[in-house]
């Protein structure tokens, strides 16, 4: 099983859509992932990421409500 994390994006280096890489928030931590495969995606959009990878863009609304899922499957711990 996969499981993608939403982030959001904070910068964006490069200009050629196959080559971009952006600085993505992860609730604090900042991780540098491809932006290959969602060319349409700008700093402050929300991505779904996966092994470096951004999968798809997602809205804010859909990413806090992830996230703040996730955050209650990892209280405790």
């Amino acid at each position: 099983m996969c499981l993608a994390v939403p982030g959001r994006i904070v910068s964006i280096e490069g200009s050629d859509p196959l080559l971009r890489i952006g600085t993505v928030d992860f609730g604090g931590t900042r991780k540098q992932i491809s932006l290959s495969c969602v060319p349409e995606a700008r700093e402050g959009d929300y991505v779904l990421a996966h092994a470096g990878l951004a999968l798809n863009v997602v809205d804010e609304a859909e990413a806090e409500k992830t996230l703040d899922l996730l955050r209650e499957a990892t209280e405790g711990e």
